[in-house]
């Protein structure tokens, strides 16, 4: 089908697609902001991993959710193609992939979609789809590029990253003091910032009176490394895996500022509005910086280089003699479990300074 403005529809149901992980998921509720103010009377849901049903809990703007098969396979596809079939006025892929771009052409009367820019792998997509935005190499920040679909269907385009919410935690700790969130450990090596480094930053943040919390997943790599620096410095609440998203949101809220990777909960962090100290070091600022509370606008809000405050977000990047950063690659070995000498290479004073001059 030859692409054409979607314009002056007004959806009953509408459902939004989006795979990869939990910073992809809170990065499309702009979208969901703006479609729910666009169409108020739509029922808007929203196809997922499962693993990322969290990010939406208590968002306002969602009807429900739905999961992708937990086992892959070309039955569990179809029975789940069969489950969507044109149940949807309009049906939004916020990704590339063949199967989330199936699931919205299956879905919805009306099929919006990214296609990659190299026309043989997209030519179909193009084809079926009612119309389509081509994803660049050189895109623009992930909300920016998800607000694009408002310029499809004529909307206005809402800029708020919305958090999930629930029941407050935090006066089920002993907290008894201001307190700080550490984020130590990404999803993937190749984020990771290096040992000496966060605990000089912990002896740091202690000396300054605050209580410390150490946020984490469930993994038990993870649980076995934050439980091996609490034993270190007994001071620190290590609360990993113990909270759902929400919850952890709303300790985070609390907070006097959180300090992270580039991972999903840093985003979510930002998205509180609490001062959020970032580390980058291969990844993109200009692609995938968090988005800074009340930031509003068409520009995305940090660059590909440098170290920069905006709002509640302080990105601090680091840097390499090889001129590199950011190279957006995993690591130097290209692999995700791959050291990134960028990080290795941090030194902790430049995460202090970053703190002290921003407080």
């Amino acid at each position: 089908m030859s692409a054409f403005q979607v314009t002056n529809i007004q959806p009953k149901r509408v459902l939004v697609i989006t795979q990869r992980y939990l910073g992809d998921t809170l990065l499309i509720t702009p979208l969901l902001s703006s479609l729910k103010k666009a169409y108020p009377d739509a029922k808007i849901d929203v196809l997922l991993p499962a693993s990322n049903i969290g990010v939406l809990e208590g968002n306002p703007d969602v009807n429900q959710c739905i999961t992708f098969p937990t086992k892959p396979g070309i039955l569990s596809l179809l029975r789940l193609l069969l489950s969507l079939f044109q149940r949807y006025d309009l049906a939004i892929s916020a990704q590339t992939s063949d199967r989330t771009t199936l699931c919205a052409i299956v879905a919805g009367k009306i099929k919006l979609g990214f296609v990659d820019e190299e026309h043989r792998k997209s030519w179909w997509k193009k084809y079926l789809l009612t119309n389509f935005l081509v994803f660049h190499r050189n895109c623009s920040h992930a909300v920016l590029e998800n607000l694009k679909f408002c310029n499809l269907l004529k909307i206005q385009p809402h800029y708020t990253v919305t958090p999930p919410s629930t029941s407050p935690i935090s006066n089920q700790l002993d907290i008894k003091r201001p307190y700080v969130i550490i984020h130590i450990m990404p999803q993937w090596r190749y984020k990771q910032w290096h040992s000496k480094g966060w605990q000089d930053l912990i002896t740091f943040i202690n000396n300054k009176s605050y209580q410390i919390i150490l946020t984490g997943s469930n993994q038990p790599s993870e649980i076995k490394a934050l439980n091996e620096l609490q034993k270190e410095h007994p001071y620190l609440i290590n609360i990993a895996g113990k909270t759902s998203l929400a919850q952890l949101t709303e300790l985070i809220t609390n907070a006097s500022f959180f300090v992270g990777p580039d991972t999903g909960i840093t985003h979510l962090a930002a998205a509180t509005g609490t001062k959020t100290y970032a580390i980058f070091g291969p990844t993109d600022p200009a692609k995938w910086a968090p988005w800074p509370q009340h930031y509003a606008c068409e520009k995305t809000p940090f660059d590909s280089t440098g170290s920069k405050t905006i709002n509640n977000v302080c990105l601090i990047q680091a840097q390499s003699n090889q001129l590199c950063v950011p190279c957006q690659q995993e690591g130097c070995d290209r692999n995700r479990f791959s050291h990134s000498k960028c990080l290795d290479n941090l030194e902790s004073q430049h995460i202090i300074d970053a703190i002290s001059n921003t407080l």
